[in-house]
């Protein structure tokens, strides 16, 4: 039960402390999932992440609900998705309650321009970090870049560049079993 209870705390808490939504929180979900907590490891934590960008809803709540799934069976993803969503909806509560009144403010403004940048910063981070996991060799490199160029300029749904790069991994590694180099 305590484990459970660790579990909604750990989701909860870096939700409530994220924002820019679920690629923000992918660097939060390696450092207390795989670094401190050593529930997943960081390919556990890609694939699920990446299965959660294939599924319909928020890639934040799909993730957590992998994890928690992956940690503590269907108990965990049920806390985990209850741990990451109830902290913004009291939060984004609040705030609402009283946006209009600040919203103009230039010092909120800036502010949170600073927190857009820091965002960016910590998934570039956790790009690279999954980066050097993921792309093993010229294959999944070639992969990568191909997907990297479709994305940022053609537009392609990430659905549709990961359900596209999952069906050549499984050609290339099929084709390679039957005539290995």
């Amino acid at each position: 039960m305590r484990e459970n209870w660790d579990l909604f705390l750990t989701f909860a808490r870096i939700s409530a402390s994220c924002f820019g939504g679920g690629y923000a929180m992918l660097p939060f979900f390696q450092r207390e999932l795989v670094s401190k907590k050593g529930w997943l490891t960081d390919e556990e934590l890609l694939d699920l992440n990446a299965v959660a960008q294939c599924t319909p809803g928020v890639i934040a709540v799909n993730t957590a609900t992998f994890c928690g799934y992956r940690v503590h069976g269907l108990s965990g993803s049920l806390l985990a998705t209850l741990g990451v969503l109830v902290p913004p909806m009291i939060i984004v509560t609040i705030i609402s309650a009283f946006f209009w009144s600040f919203a103009e403010n230039p010092w909120v403004q800036h502010a949170l321009t600073g927190v857009r940048a820091c965002v960016c910063a910590l998934i570039i981070n956790s790009t690279i970090r999954l980066y050097r996991k993921a792309v093993l060799d010229l294959p999944t490199f070639l992969v990568f870049l191909t997907v990297l160029i479709l994305a940022a300029f053609v537009g392609l749904s990430p659905a549709i560049l990961v359900v596209g790069a999952g069906l050549f991994g499984l050609a290339y590694h099929r084709i390679r079993k039957e005539r290995p180099l």
